[in-house]
């Protein structure tokens, strides 16, 4: 008897432990995984801070996973931090399975990229996206969303109000600029920008560097190619973007000031000018459908020289190399190359598309075709400055700004940096 006993405490010790272990209790965890944990994963990081931009992608990797349902996209937008968070999972070879190359297809990230010249849509490259973004070889290292054709964003109200033309060249926008401070009273702010976002400063001294070296009929192509700035040059950028700000050109709050402040002051009509694209549009029209907003070419500095505009990839999708999901990849990558999915985010993002035939119906296609003959060269760092400058341009352009640093420091810092990071 007490042997049955026994068998019968052994076998229900013996059932409760296959329960246990066949996942039908939660204490210990499952063996046999659940639908969701069945589901492969793709980690996606992208530099988009405009959050109707991220709304759109967002919304196509949804349509994605239901029709690859075992597939599930972790998008993720780690904003202007995002150079930081690559260098860090660089150093750690730790690379998302999809990344946005923001312009260093090539130069940067090329080592790191899978070739991806197979797929139906890389024979379908806009001509200046099959320069930055292919090799020699004819290996295509990322799929090109949109282009960068960057100039400066305007208020079409405030330009109208002030009786003020589109200004050709760097004398034409300073006088715009007067005009518009003298003739609101100082209410309306002709030159936006963030110094909580540092970028915003950059892209300045970046256009400026175009506009001085590199577009004009003296330009210094083979000096910047040997590793030379002409500093005289850069003390003028300095000297200028300092004169700015003493004149009341630009947002006395510059210091603290965010990006996420711009689409309120354009709403309200309260800036005229902003260097960037338009991508922050849609924020704009949320507070007010009324606003007109236009885009131009960056000012030349000389009276006979036409302006330009910088460009470049703006947001790309790149596979890497040593991703352990990377059929998962292809077919994300491949989803968002369709036509349909090209021409939302075209749309939300005011840029051309890096591929062609795709169809637009946003409010500046009117002002790309007006510009399709305009020049475009590329952004400035990208072609002549070592890596690690840009945040030297950012940050020191803003020390000029709080008289930490001087014109003629700043120049001197740039030049010793280039020689530095060029070793």
């Amino acid at each position: 008897m007490k042997n049955k006993a026994v068998n019968f405490l052994n076998g229900v010790f013996l059932f409760f432990f296959f329960l246990l272990f066949s996942g039908c209790s939660d204490a210990i965890g499952p063996i046999h995984k659940n639908e969701e944990n069945e589901r492969e994963e793709l980690m996606v990081t992208m530099y988009i801070t405009d959050q109707s931009v991220q709304h759109t992608y967002l919304d196509i990797s949804k349509t994605f996973e239901q029709v690859h349902p075992n597939i599930k996209v972790n998008l993720i937008f780690p904003g202007f931090d995002y150079e930081d968070v690559l260098k860090i999972k660089i150093a750690s070879h730790d690379l998302p399975d999809i990344f946005d190359t923001h312009g260093w297809t090539k130069r940067r990230y090329g080592k790191l990229l899978m070739d991806l010249s197979d797929e139906k849509w890389a024979h379908q490259l806009s001509d200046s996206m099959k320069i930055a973004v292919t090799d020699t070889d004819g290996a295509v290292y990322a799929l090109p969303i949109s282009e960068a054709r960057d100039g400066l964003s305007y208020n079409v109200n405030v330009l109208k109000k002030y009786h003020i033309q589109i200004p050709r060249t760097f004398t034409e926008l300073m006088q715009a600029a007067e005009t518009i401070k003298q003739e609101s009273g100082g209410q309306v702010i002709p030159f936006f920008f963030a110094g909580a976002n540092r970028w915003t400063i950059g892209q300045y001294f970046d256009y400026m560097a175009n506009s001085l070296y590199v577009s004009t009929s003296d330009n210094e192509f083979a000096e910047l190619e040997n590793g030379i700035l002409n500093k005289n040059k850069w003390v003028w950028i300095a000297k200028t973007w300092k004169e700015m700000l003493r004149k009341g050109y630009m947002n006395e709050d510059f210091a603290k000031a965010k990006y996420s402040d711009l689409p309120e002051l354009f709403a309200t009509d309260k800036v005229a000018f902003t260097f960037s694209s338009p991508s922050f549009a849609n924020d704009v029209y949320q507070l007010n459908a009324e606003t007109v907003i236009g885009i131009m070419p960056i000012p030349a500095m000389q009276e006979y020289v036409e302006p330009s505009f910088a460009g470049g990839e703006r947001n790309t999708m790149g596979i890497w190399i040593d991703s352990l999901h990377k059929e998962a990849a292809r077919l994300l990558i491949n989803f968002y190359a369709k036509p349909e999915n090209m021409s939302k985010i075209a749309n939300a993002t005011k840029l051309p598309s890096g591929l062609k035939n795709i169809q637009a119906s946003h409010e500046f296609v009117s002002f790309y075709e007006k510009y399709a003959k305009t020049r475009i060269f590329p952004y400035f760092d990208r072609v002549y400055l070592p890596s690690g400058m840009w945040d030297i341009m950012s940050n020191e352009g803003l020390d000029v700004l709080v008289n930490h640093m001087s014109p003629e420091e700043f120049a001197d810092n740039m030049q010793t940096n280039m020689k530095r990071l060029r070793q």
